[in-house]
């Protein structure tokens, strides 16, 4: 509700088709860039025979975008309240199609990655410029959290997607054509994007802080990427170093925050009751479904023994849910239920679905499926609302840097959570091992099964032990979130959004607004 001069209130404009058309638009984006975290899965072998890269050089390869991206989403977030994300996102979409273009014809491991990289700056700017477009296109509270919603579940599913595509692709293709596949959508984003999409932006946002950009990024890169490799490599020293860097620039750029005059990051976004505990939830959120996730693509591949391509296929069953999950959670919310118990309610379905893994054997791919079915259900409701809460709380004019911090967070809890989880299984795997074994069997299943043929029996105790594993993670999974939807409850119960609406044209505007 907004308040004009003459006293009386106005409901905030409802979105009409046009809006919708845009929304969808804007979906083309998000679906490719959370492609992209998924898409070289099945590309990477093709990737090594043509450009025969060092391991290293393979391991860049792969990271690279995910590294970047999570590097200057912040970044990315706060330029897009300043110079407006329309813009933004077709500079993004500009250069994603161009790095795409670049990646398919890379000649060179060293050309790849600076592909990869480029493309990691190009979804840096689409993500938080696609939810500050939906933000700022949908004022009307319901219409608002059902975009979101469809934004969460597009979100979920191009990750899902990303594997499966880029397997079906390499399958008939060459390996290039992971990424033409994203010219077509760019191109017509571009085309349709300055005719369709509304321009946002904060007329008054100060000056931007480059001194936090270079802080950001040495926060979150070198957290990120110890985080990232102590799944497999174990908890050495070197990644212990890196994380604990990590924290000490994230001291710095908080310092930085709480003290510049024009801050890239406002702290009067954490001003706003239940945006600070959205961050958080949602930070947990993403570590139980990519936590889970660790464990559930190894599983299919080497304890069931399905192809990659094949065992990528059905992990796209537990995805078929998803579509609901957030709609109804809106309906639930939309009908008077409180927010808070809504999210409690999906971080208790996400503990069940770790509950039901922990009951997995090493022959029970129906039983592991529904277990990942009802995961995803659970981290889909809790993304959505919480998602809702935090945009609909924050200032329409920092949507951007709003958007952002909960994709940072995003990022953070997923290579958390596989870090936490991933050593709680290879610790149970190593200890359940026999002495007996050959080194590399006690370390990882892989290693077990590459030599599992020089040793009688190997390669069933390696799957059992590797079984156990992941039950001991599911447990610890399933006490976390049971443990995040008691927060939920206690945080959010109370929480109502004051809506931050666009003003009238009698009201002095704290918003730009061009172009549609």
């Amino acid at each position: 509700m907004t308040t004009n001069p003459t006293g009386t209130t106005s409901s905030p404009a409802r979105a009409g088709r046009r809006e919708w058309t845009a929304f969808g638009v804007l979906m083309l984006p998000l679906l490719l860039v959370s492609m992209d975290v998924s898409v070289l899965y099945f590309a990477i072998p093709a990737i090594s025979a043509d450009l025969e890269p060092s391991g290293t050089q393979q391991l860049w390869i792969f990271d690279i975008y995910a590294f970047v991206l999570a590097g200057l989403l912040m970044t990315m977030g706060s330029l897009g309240d300043r110079i407006g994300h329309r813009r933004l996102l077709l500079i993004g979409a500009a250069a994603f199609g161009t790095a795409s273009l670049a990646a398919a014809y890379a000649n060179s491991a060293e050309m790849l990655i600076a592909a990869r990289a480029l493309l990691g700056i190009g979804g840096a700017t689409l993500m938080p410029s696609t939810m500050a477009m939906t933000r700022t296109m949908f004022t009307d509270p319901a219409q608002r959290a059902k975009a979101i919603g469809l934004w969460s579940g597009v979100m979920t599913a191009g990750i899902a997607l990303g594997s499966v595509m880029s397997g079906l692709l390499v399958e008939y293709f060459w390996w290039g054509s992971v990424f033409l596949v994203n010219l077509p959508a760019m191109a017509l984003l571009l085309a349709l994007g300055p005719i369709m999409l509304p321009e946002w932006r904060n007329p008054e946002p100060g000056r931007f802080d480059w001194l936090s950009v270079p802080l950001s990024m040495a926060a979150v890169l070198p957290v990120i990427y110890g985080l990232k490799e102590i799944p497999s490599e174990g908890w050495n020293v070197r990644y212990v170093v890196s994380i604990t860097v990590g924290l000490l620039f994230a001291a710095l750029f908080v310092h930085r925050q709480r003290t510049a005059a024009s801050p890239m990051i406002s702290p009067a976004l954490f001003r706003g009751r239940g945006f600070a505990p959205s961050v958080a939830l949602n930070l947990v959120s993403a570590f139980g479904i990519m936590g889970s996730a660790y464990f559930t693509t190894q599983y299919l591949q080497s304890v069931l023994g399905k192809s990659a391509l094949g065992a990528a296929l059905w992990a796209l069953l537990p995805s078929v849910p998803i579509g609901a999950a957030a709609p109804v959670a809106t309906q639930l919310v939309q009908k008077g239920v409180n927010r808070g118990y809504v999210v409690t309610g999906g971080f208790l379905i996400a503990a069940s679905g770790f509950g039901v893994l922990s009951f997995a054997g090493t022959d029970s791919m129906a039983l592991v499926l529904v277990a990942c079915a009802v995961l995803a259900v659970g981290g889909v409701v809790v993304m959505s609302q919480i998602m809702d809460l935090a945009m609909g709380t924050a200032p329409l004019e920092r949507a951007g840097s709003a958007s952002s911090l909960m994709e940072t967070g995003g990022e953070f809890g997923g290579a958390l959570g596989m870090a936490v989880l991933g050593s709680i299984g290879t610790a149970i795997y190593r200890h359940e091992m026999p002495g007996s074994a050959p080194e590399a069997a006690r370390e990882t299943l892989g290693g077990a099964l590459a030599v599992a043929d020089r040793t009688p029996g190997l390669a069933t105790a390696a799957r059992e032990a590797f079984t156990s594993g992941m039950q001991g993670a599911a447990i610890a999974g399933a006490v976390l979130l049971a443990g995040a939807a008691v927060l939920a409850a206690v945080t959010l119960r109370r929480v109502e959004v004051r809506e931050q609406t666009c003003k009238t044209p009698d009201e002095p505007s704290k918003l730009s607004p061009s172009g549609v």
